[in-house]
């Protein structure tokens, strides 16, 4: 069994590696397009392009105003002429967001009445819209703060202990970035993607060129072909991933907090799976164009139901149940526990048990469908 295996493996690397083109494909296009995608999906808003419309135009709105830069989040870009140019600034998507103070703002403040101000945001972007009215609460609210201080010292009044003081801090990831939420989940979807595809065309290519027919008539087995053509994948899966983690970590300084023995050996379990379900496909398919479009029809329900883009808690409980089935929903709980939160198995132990249970499922499905004859 070994020899005949050892051969359909060197077959296989020999098939898969001669071509210059597919090498770059396996080991090149999984790191291009993590870095591209790291790059291009953010949730960070910096850089708030605003105008302001100071109708005020006194020493208290100016202050209110620097405020506003001094975060580094807001940069003001245009100041408005008029209330009609507002609306103008806004449909041209010259600006996303405007601040709005209107004449008497000084004056309500020196008589401690409500002083107001309006932000105005381009609420197509529900996201960035609420992140962005958050930011400029949260500034307003310190403005009104330190006002308040400043009345009543010159009252000769000492402002009392604050009763309720909230103190955030998140636990991981402290800064908030997203590119430590991002970059460890485009690895698992690239893995996902390049796994599937490759391996879905293994058998099917056999099929197209013919060269199947030989290898039924070889004393090769059902578990050495199988094992033939899921191991060259598997191993440049684990490839890949090792390239992707160095790139992340030179590129994004993300770095594995925990244990690199069980993400591999984890890993490898997801894998182990993917490959299961591109043997189903390959043995259900009678050409190459049927593979890929079957395999592009499973990625993404995968991918959109893995919680990599959505709270997987946020979605109807009937979708909820079926991301059970999805092996990218557990491996990104993996991926993220070892790699942001440096957790164990301990902790990890309902996802392991998730991946593992599809993976036998995926494997022992295939090794039933596939059938060592011409269909």
């Amino acid at each position: 069994m070994i020899l005949r295996l050892k051969q359909m493996l060197v077959k296989e690397f020999l098939q898969m590696l001669r071509d210059p083109r597919m090498r770059a494909v396996i080991f090149g296009m999984p790191v291009i397009q993590m870095v591209i995608m790291a790059f291009a999906l953010t949730t960070d808003v910096t850089d708030i392009r605003t105008a302001v419309l100071d109708m005020d135009k006194s020493v208290s709105s100016r202050e209110l105003i620097s405020d506003f830069t001094a975060g580094g989040y807001f940069q003001i870009v245009q100041a408005a002429a008029s209330q009609g140019q507002i609306a103008e600034l806004l449909d041209q998507a010259v600006v996303r967001a405007v601040i709005y103070i209107p004449s008497g703002f000084e004056q309500a403040i020196s008589k401690g009445s409500t002083a107001k101000v309006q932000v105005l945001t381009d609420g197509t972007d529900a996201n960035t819209t609420a992140i962005v009215q958050g930011y400029a609460g949260r500034i307003i609210q310190a403005y009104s703060n330190k006002k308040l201080e400043n009345q009543l010292g010159e009252r000769g009044i000492t402002p009392g202990p604050v009763l309720v003081e909230t103190v955030e801090r998140a636990w991981y990831n402290a800064n908030q970035e997203s590119k430590y939420y991002f970059v460890p989940s485009l690895i698992a979807v690239m893995l996902f993607i390049f796994s599937l595809l490759l391996t879905s065309i293994g058998i099917v290519k056999e099929k197209e060129i013919g060269t199947i027919e030989q290898v039924m008539v070889t004393p090769i087995r059902k578990i050495e072909f199988i094992l033939g053509k899921t191991i060259p994948y598997m191993v440049t899966g684990y490839i890949s991933m090792t390239i992707m983690l160095v790139v992340a970590f030179l590129v994004f300084n993300i770095q594995v907090k925990g244990s690199l023995v069980l993400l591999y050996g984890l890993s490898g379990l997801y894998l182990f799976g993917n490959m299961g379900i591109a043997l189903l496909i390959s043995a259900s398919a009678s050409t190459q164009q049927q593979a890929m479009l079957t395999s592009f029809l499973i990625l993404m329900p995968c991918v959109m139901l893995s919680g990599f883009m959505f709270p997987i808690k946020n979605m109807p409980a009937l979708v909820q149940h079926a991301t059970y089935l999805n092996p990218m929903r557990w491996y990104l709980e993996i991926l993220r526990g070892i790699v942001m939160k440096g957790v164990g198995i301990q902790v990890l132990w309902p996802a392991i048990l998730g991946q593992a249970t599809l993976a036998i499922a995926f494997i022992s499905l295939a090794w039933a469908r596939f059938s060592k004859t011409l269909s």
